[in-house]
């Protein structure tokens, strides 16, 4: 990421809000130090920025968030992406979450179903030193099986089911994260391809997303 726009009192705020994500559960220090290298606030419009730091979910246009820090961290630890894992991320959204991806890995590809979103975050993950994502704009509740197989995707909107095709484009031993659930709240789930037609299902806190839409998500 470029350290332009990046003080020291941001890169402070980053560090403080790594010690209550630690506090709260978050023991991943990959993930951690992720969140710390990923300057929030530039991910935000300007009337937001100097809440970006807090632990909330802050609007981003088009009817999107950009989900609280301790959802990122608790979504990206149940991932657990190695530096050589082929990521798959539903819901580019902000590009934040990408942003703390590609922390981890530079492999990973990232599909957006609003074409102003995409557009919009195109522009500033490139500006921002963060264009080694693969970005596409289509409907991620379908995946992307051109690039599979995958061995983690992460699902950053609530979908009423495990959307079918995301299961057949984990590899063996691949992880599928995503919160499963109503339009109101959803328990997020962890699925890992353990055969060609086994799949072990972990069920785990909930949380508020916004719908993940497309042919299997809700409906747009």
């Amino acid at each position: 990421m470029s350290p332009l726009q990046d003080s020291y009192r941001h890169q402070g705020q980053r560090r403080a809000l790594a010690r209550e994500l630690r506090q709260r559960g978050i023991h991943d220090e990959r993930v951690l130090a992720a969140l710390q290298a990923v300057p929030r606030h530039l991910f935000f419009e300007a009337a937001f920025q100097a809440h970006a730091y807090q632990d909330k979910a802050f609007p981003i246009g088009e009817g999107q968030t950009i989900s609280q820090p301790y959802t990122v961290a608790f979504q990206t630890q149940l991932l657990n992406a190695q530096p050589t894992d082929r990521v798959l991320e539903v819901g580019t959204g902000s590009g934040y979450q990408c942003a703390v991806l590609l922390q981890l890995t530079p492999h990973v590809e990232s599909i957006e179903f609003n074409e102003v979103l995409f557009a919009r975050t195109r522009q500033r993950l490139a500006a921002l030193g963060a264009g080694g994502a693969h970005l596409h704009c289509g409907d991620g509740s379908v995946g992307l099986p051109a690039r599979a197989p995958f061995d983690g995707i992460l699902v950053t909107a609530g979908a009423p089911g495990l959307p079918p095709a995301l299961l057949r484009q984990l590899r063996v031993g691949g992880r599928l994260v995503i919160p499963v659930g109503d339009s109101q709240t959803q328990r997020m789930v962890r699925v890992t391809r353990e055969g060609p037609e086994a799949f072990v299902r972990e069920e785990f806190e909930e949380f508020r997303f916004v719908p993940l839409l497309g042919a299997s998500g809700w409906r747009s």
